[in-house]
């Protein structure tokens, strides 16, 4: 399939070593198709696998080298297979290391959330800065005592042109439509032949940033962002810990401003976020707050206070709220509150306004290495948010990657679109020291989510040297130059705009295929010129419009 390059690791058995003293490595197949893993993009399944056994430490598991020279530096790698557990009664994490010059570094491979009795597919990927002198698989991770099985384990080089090639017509039948402008109503005779230009103004997909109050203040900054984006988000100020940092010291000043600036500038507003689940990111207070006595009410009024407190102020300003943020990866409320506070903090906020979409909002979905947060656990916790009568109105893929492989972005998407609800892409950074390979990456997340259907924007969590959370994913110069990442998506943004020239038919029409958005036209007549505007939206059958009734 598209994107697959070369296999420079491939086993379905042999030459497996045990790692650990008392590993016991067995060969076996596995003859029941009904047990076998669903293929995947890379392969299908041959049934074969490894099972290592009499593991007595998390480190135990099984080791195979990789032929020598093999891996490149400067080459994404994917590495793909499946991974199950025995002798275990929960589930469990296994990982896959590359263990480089002899183990003396070693780079992560993926991870998988193992079953006992099922087939977890990996879907893991590194790079490499330079050439090891030796390189081997390492599969291991669960504990002492569990034994693991392993199928089919490959590691592929990823071919980004070819994948770019096979995303081509999926973007073209997802951000485009024919189009046909009539002039029906005026002279045939007046109007055919006549000249006529179409130039796309803006597209219908937005693309937005993260803001704060230092970065509006930098004229490299509101200069990229004014040219560029559509939307913003507050990187920090709409924060409960940032807008409360003490009990009762509320201030929403920073967060007008910001606002101000966007309603200047003419940019739609993101809210993130109304609350955080991780632990570590809610402030003392609140944390002090449930260790009382009365602790669980007491954060329960504080809780109903920041709500009305915050979208009241704000009702009908922030188009999207992420409501308690990275819920795969925390439980602060649920574990204080119960498990359906969350659905309660979706129902009030649609109550206070009910003009603005709710989000969940979680890192790592899209990447496929994090165990905690598959997609199918995210659409679980979507599913349970919503059997609690929380009206949940978008998705949230924060997109904070390193490596990307299209493939494993688009398998996730596909899984999230099964729930029919919107996905941005909200916190878009793309990490890697070298800016022609950070071009690269963004280019191929940029491409695989515009071709998804289930896609409705993506969000970048800034772009300004000196003022990243992860500093290596600037698109921007400190001193306002545009680096390669920057300009390739300068790029991208302008391949993906529309322009049409020619003449009116005999039958009076001009007919063009353009991306969905606002475009103006002009046709050029001996009696003059004519100039209207008009919108594609997206649609299946081509959009007729008659010039007369712009």
């Amino acid at each position: 399939m598209a994107g697959i390059q070369d296999v420079v690791f491939d086993t379905n058995a042999i030459g497996w070593a045990p790692f650990g003293s008392s590993t016991a490595l067995s060969l076996h197949y596995e003859a029941d198709p009904e047990r076998l893993p669903v293929g995947h993009y890379a392969h299908e399944p041959t049934g074969r696998y490894v099972l290592a056994a009499g593991r007595q430490d998390e480190d135990h598991g099984l080791c195979q080298l990789i032929t020598p020279g093999a891996l490149k530096p400067r080459v994404t790698y994917r590495v793909a297979g499946w991974i199950s557990i025995i002798a275990a009664t929960t589930d469990e994490v296994v990982h896959v290391s590359i263990r480089l010059d002899d183990g003396r570094r070693v780079v992560n491979g993926g991870a998988v959330c193992a079953e006992p009795g099922k087939w977890a597919e990996l879907k893991g990927a590194f790079r490499l800065s330079e050439t090891p002198r030796s390189a081997a698989v390492h599969v291991h991770g669960a504990p002492a005592g569990v034994d693991v099985k392993v199928m089919d384990l490959r590691i592929v080089a990823t071919d980004r042109k070819a994948r770019f090639r096979h995303l081509r017509d999926k973007t073209d039948k997802v951000r485009k439509r024919d189009v046909v402008l009539s002039f029906g109503g005026t002279s045939l005779s007046s109007v055919s032949g006549a000249s006529i230009r179409v130039v796309q103004l803006d597209n219908g997909f937005p693309f937005g940033s993260c803001i704060n109050c230092q970065v509006i203040q930098d004229p490299a900054f509101v200069d990229f962002f004014s040219t560029h984006f559509d939307w913003a988000v507050f990187e920090n100020e709409l924060k409960w810990y940032w807008t409360e940092p003490q009990r009762g010291q509320v201030s929403y000043a920073d967060a007008d401003r910001l606002l101000d600036f966007c309603v200047r500038a003419g940019k739609t507003a993101r809210g993130h976020c109304i609350f955080w689940a991780v632990d570590g990111d809610v402030q003392q207070w609140v944390k002090d707050l449930a260790t009382g006595s009365d602790g669980p009410a007491q954060l329960a009024a504080a809780v109903e206070a920041r709500l009305t407190g915050l979208l009241s102020r704000y009702a009908g300003r922030f188009a999207h709220y992420d409501v308690n943020n990275e819920m795969l990866h925390g439980r602060f409320y649920r574990a204080r509150l119960g498990d359906d506070a969350p659905a309660r903090m979706f129902h009030e906020a649609a109550r206070l306004d009910p003009s603005a979409a709710l989000f969940v909002n979680d890192y790592n979905v899209e990447c496929g290495n994090d165990p905690c947060a598959t997609p199918e656990k995210y659409i679980e916790l979507i599913r349970e948010l919503q059997r609690g009568g929380a009206q949940v109105g978008g998705i949230g893929l924060q997109g904070h990657v390193t490596h990307p492989v299209g493939e494993v972005i688009c398998d996730a998407l596909d899984k999230l679109a099964a729930t029919g609800l919107p996905v941005w892409v909200t916190e878009l950074d793309v990490c890697e020291p070298d800016e022609e390979l950070r071009a690269d990456d963004l280019e191929v997340v940029l491409r695989e989510v515009y071709a998804h259907p289930a896609v409705h924007g993506v969000v970048l969590w800034g772009f300004l040297q000196g003022h990243m959370w992860r500093e290596d994913a600037f698109l921007v110069n400190s001193n306002g130059t545009v680096n390669d990442a920057g300009q390739r998506f300068i790029d991208l943004r302008k391949e993906w705009t529309s322009e049409a020239r020619g003449l009116v038919d005999g039958n009076g029409q001009f007919k063009f295929r353009g991306f969905h958005g606002t475009y103006v036209f002009q046709v050029t007549t001996a009696t003059g010129n004519m100039l209207k505007t008009f919108t594609v939206d997206k649609g299946d059958a081509p959009l007729v419009l008659d010039v007369m009734d712009l």
